[in-house]
């Protein structure tokens, strides 16, 4: 488990890697070497408690360090007009305080096909590690005051940025990344080539979100001031050589940093992203004489009393590709997103459905399923997904079927056992596993989830049985500032407290939240899921990668009609796919008009759930424990509909239960999924970006 990065978009890129050796598309990836993952998830007393991840105590085996490959990267100081010989004024950025970038390589090999790529990641180092003459003056912690600055940069993966302190750090961690990336780049291809005239013909860069983003005014800083291009001629050369794509939905998780900020530490980036700025509001002006809104919502720096700077708007500006990451993701950021920008760049705006490599997330972790593949259709599924459709002959082959939940059942009790090792845990597994795993936020609705298992609960208690026994598997880590998500955990736990201590209840109904979810954990749990829950609320989900993956490894989806979603139901079969749910219309059509208190109270069921919560009866000892968890969705306006999706939701894993009760139809249904995921191949995702974006040949 590296500590690279910790959800769905680091482990996308690293798909990314795999297919792009795999077909032989020649890349590098770019990021930081953290020496600290994101965190350890610890629960204690039913609460995340984050611990140090220390991925690089014992060193990595595939860590290559290149001594020979570093950049100094600058931060702070002041821009001054300069001239040279020939008398034309340059800027320069003076009294800067630089730290050193060293390279380190992963190798990324391809499939069986001679080819490995790079995953590069950068470790920042002081100038000057030591100040001897400090130390024997006494001060020994201003002797070493440049290393632990320097090295502070490339410590831990997503600090917490609730503060200035937290927002400094991790705006210094992406531009580190972005300058020793473009001098790289720039580097290595100036001395192949000579000069950087064709740069943009050999090298694409492809923003991953907007953390990157910086990288347009970087670039156009490299060219401007020490390569000494026109602003012109450095413009077209950086707008031709970014593509830009866009992971979220969410207008509070676009990157925005505060003008003053910039002007601190990175000056002469700010006064570069000013013209950028001033330039592109002069085309909108023109083109739009008069429209003052349309202009506000394009400029790149935020106007107000305490201006930032839109890094996705700037990321639009400098890019010549803008996409989205599944269908109703691409159409919702060209319709509401940045509707002005769609139609200022008529065809930037396009769609790239995200992938997952088959080699990892069948072929490597569920290698009993991955060997009836073979035996069915050959080898050749793992490189050419589209292959399992053979498997569709067997759809009515009894014995074929029954093959299928035998193996489900064999990974069942695997992770049944690595559980208990693991957490101490003994749970049943001849029964349904229904698995929500990915990060806790609020959109993904975690909390949706819980509230049927307490729903169900009530009704056991009631004496109302379940026509199927589940077992619910929860995981999934909360931003250490994110008070809300980190309550949904607590709440979780108490729940399954409850649950799991019932006599009367643990025939029917297991609950656990699994800690310190990560990617070994997913391998595990992946293969042993039934019912794949993906129940964002419409229009919040830019895409999805998990459920990708539960569906190639025979797990069937409950989900609404979000991100990745739609495609998956259109592929596998609406009648093997559970929906519910409102569609990201109807989500902004009531939003308005939205009462969630009325909700509960002409849902008796609902009702009774919420009321159980409040009360206390998962928090005995403190009563009043999850009350602010009711409010927030009985008077702070359920911004996420949890409450208007609960009855649909209840009625639809009903059918669930029912379903499951049909073995060979069931199993029928699972075929279905893993047969039919072939365009969800990470493989033919990045066909998609070489052919529609980057411009280069496939294959070897």
């Amino acid at each position: 488990d590296p500590g690279l990065g910790n959800g769905g978009l680091g482990r996308l890129a690293s798909c990314f890697l795999d297919s792009m050796a795999t077909l032989g598309v020649a890349g590098t990836g770019f990021g930081i070497r953290y020496d600290y993952g994101i965190f350890r998830q610890a629960i204690v007393n039913g609460q995340q408690v984050e611990e140090p991840d220390s991925w690089l105590l014992h060193g990595s085996p595939f860590d290559i360090f290149r001594s020979e490959t570093t950049y100094r990267v600058k931060y702070g100081g002041r821009v001054e007009p300069q001239r040279d010989a020939e008398g034309n004024t340059f800027y320069a950025w003076i009294e800067t305080q630089d730290v050193i970038a060293e390279a380190h390589d992963v190798p990324v090999p391809g499939y069986h096909n001679d080819v490995v790529n790079t995953l590069r990641l950068w470790w920042a180092r002081p100038v000057v590690p030591f100040d001897l003459a400090l130390f024997n003056a006494g001060d020994h912690n201003g002797s070493v005051q440049q290393r632990n600055k320097a090295e502070h940069i490339t410590r831990v993966l997503y600090p917490n940025d609730a503060g200035p302190a937290g927002q400094e750090l991790r705006l210094r961690q992406e531009y580190f990344f972005v300058s020793a990336s473009l001098q790289d780049a720039i580097a290595r291809h100036h001395a192949r080539w000579g000069n950087l005239d064709d740069f943009a013909d050999r090298n694409v860069f492809q923003l991953n979100d907007t953390h990157p983003a910086l990288a347009i005014a970087e670039m156009m800083r490299i060219l401007v001031d020490e390569k000494r291009f026109g602003w012109e001629r450095a413009w077209s050369l950086t707008k031709r050589s970014f593509a830009y794509t866009n992971h979220t939905l969410l207008p509070e998780a676009l990157e925005k940093w505060p003008v003053h900020m910039l002007d601190k530490m990175l000056p002469r980036q700010l006064d570069i992203i000013r013209e950028i700025d001033r330039r592109l509001g002069i085309d909108v002006a023109l083109r739009y004489p008069g429209d003052e809104v349309r202009a506000a919502e394009m400029a790149i720096v935020e106007r107000g009393p305490q201006p930032s700077v839109r890094m996705a708007n700037l990321s639009i500006a400098g890019s010549f590709s803008v996409n989205g990451v599944s269908a109703l993701h691409s159409q919702l950021l060209r319709q509401r997103m940045f509707p002005h920008f769609d139609a200022f760049f008529p065809g930037r705006f396009r769609n790239q459905t995200n992938g997952v490599t088959p080699r990892r997330w069948i072929e490597q972790c569920n290698p009993r399923l991955a060997k009836l593949f073979t035996d069915t259709v050959g080898p050749g599924w793992v490189t050419n997904l589209d292959l399992l459709r053979g498997i569709e002959k067997h759809a009515e082959d009894t014995s074929f079927l029954e093959r299928m939940w035998k193996l489900k059942q064999e990974n069942k009790n695997r992770l049944v056992k690595h559980l208990e090792h693991e957490v101490g845990v003994v749970l049943p597994s001849e029964r349904l596993f229904d698995v929500q795993i990915k990060r806790i936020h609020e959109y993904k609705r975690q909390l949706l989830n819980i509230l049927h298992v307490a729903h169900r609960y009530l009704k056991i208690r009631a004496g109302e049985l379940p026509k199927t026994a589940r077992t619910v598997l929860i995981g999934g880590k909360a931003a250490s500032s994110y008070d809300v998500a980190k309550r949904i955990i607590h709440l979780a736990n108490a729940v399954a407290g409850v649950v799991n201590a019932d006599k009367q209840v643990s025939e029917h109904l297991a609950v656990l939240f699994v800690p310190n979810y990560r990617v070994s954990l997913a391998e595990k749990l992946i293969p042993a899921t039934d019912l794949s829950e993906q129940i964002s609320t419409a229009g919040y989900e830019a895409s999805g990668t998990g459920n990708m993956k539960f569906a190639m490894n025979g797990a069937l989806t409950i989900g609404t009609l979000d991100g990745a979603n739609v495609e998956i139901r259109d592929a596998v079969g609406a009648e093997n796919f559970f929906l519910f749910g409102l569609t990201a219309q109807e989500v902004l059509d009531r939003q308005a008009a939205y009462n969630p208190r009325q909700v509960y109270e002409t849902n008796a069921d609902l009702k009774n759930v919420l009321d159980a919560i409040q009360s206390g009866v998962f928090s005995p000892d403190e009563p009043g424990r999850f009350r602010p968890l009711v409010d927030l969705l009985l008077d702070r306006g359920d911004r996420y509909f949890v409450l208007a999706d609960f009855a649909a939701y209840v009625e639809t894993q009903n059918a669930v239960d029912v379903a499951y009760q049909d073995r060979r139809s069931w199993s029928q249904k699972a075929l279905y999924n893993a047969a039919r995921m072939g365009s969800f191949s990470s493989d033919s995702t990045i066909r998609s970006y070489a052919r529609e974006i980057w411009g280069v040949p496939v294959g070897v």
